[in-house]
């Protein structure tokens, strides 16, 4: 469950989902586990993403940063889930419940040239978008702005994106990056775009 000072987020129901498909962002070791990156804390939502999952049955695609040892986000963050290494695998938890991955060298998983390939060839099988993973003020924040605005661009008014709280964490550096404050901030900003915040999914 996401670090909140804000926590009046109201569930949504299964039977209130329409085709819907997962997306797990960047749950893999580099952010959870090990690396310059990572934040044991972030590994909280690990149980809640396994329920969730669990509970829909339904089509998901794990997104996992994977970059070449020299890429331009170095030059913003340390050097982290480099191509082949340990960091860039998907948490062991989660592992056994991975129907698809994608892979990604920026923040946005919008960007990645095989979420292209999902809009083109796989998005009329889904109506509801369900999002979960970390970290919620960036890698999260960014896809779920970034793909709202595409359907608004082309008035795709049968899709909708879902963020589910309790699925959803960013990292907490003291003095630096809040958790709370980045994840009160985050989830207020998708609100205001349009895209529906839920506390959990129940069946």
């Amino acid at each position: 469950m996401a670090r909140l000072e804000n926590k009046n987020y109201k569930s949504i129901q299964k039977i209130e989902l329409n085709n819907p498909v997962v997306f797990v962002v960047d749950m893999i070791k580099g952010f959870v586990n090990i690396g310059p990156l990572h934040d044991e804390a972030i590994g909280n939502v690990e149980k809640n993403i396994e329920n969730l999952l669990t509970c829909l049955e339904c089509n998901n695609f794990f997104v996992c940063d994977s970059h070449p040892p020299k890429t331009r986000e170095f030059n913003s963050f340390p050097a982290h889930c480099v191509i082949g290494s340990e960091e860039s695998e998907v948490v062991d938890s989660l592992k056994p419940f991975v129907k698809h991955v994608i892979k990604k060298n920026s923040t946005n998983t919008f960007m990645a040239p095989e979420f292209e390939e999902f809009l083109n060839s796989d998005l009329k099988y889904y109506r509801d978008i369900i999002v979960t993973g970390c970290c919620t003020d960036l890698c999260v924040l960014h896809f779920v702005l970034s793909l709202n605005t595409w359907f608004n661009e082309h008035n795709m008014n049968e899709y909708r994106i879902i963020v589910v709280e309790n699925c959803t964490e960013t990292y907490h550096i003291p003095e630096v990056h809040e958790a709370t404050f980045f994840n009160d901030v985050a989830f207020r900003m998708m609100e205001m775009n349009g895209i529906q915040v839920v506390s959990e999914v129940r069946e």
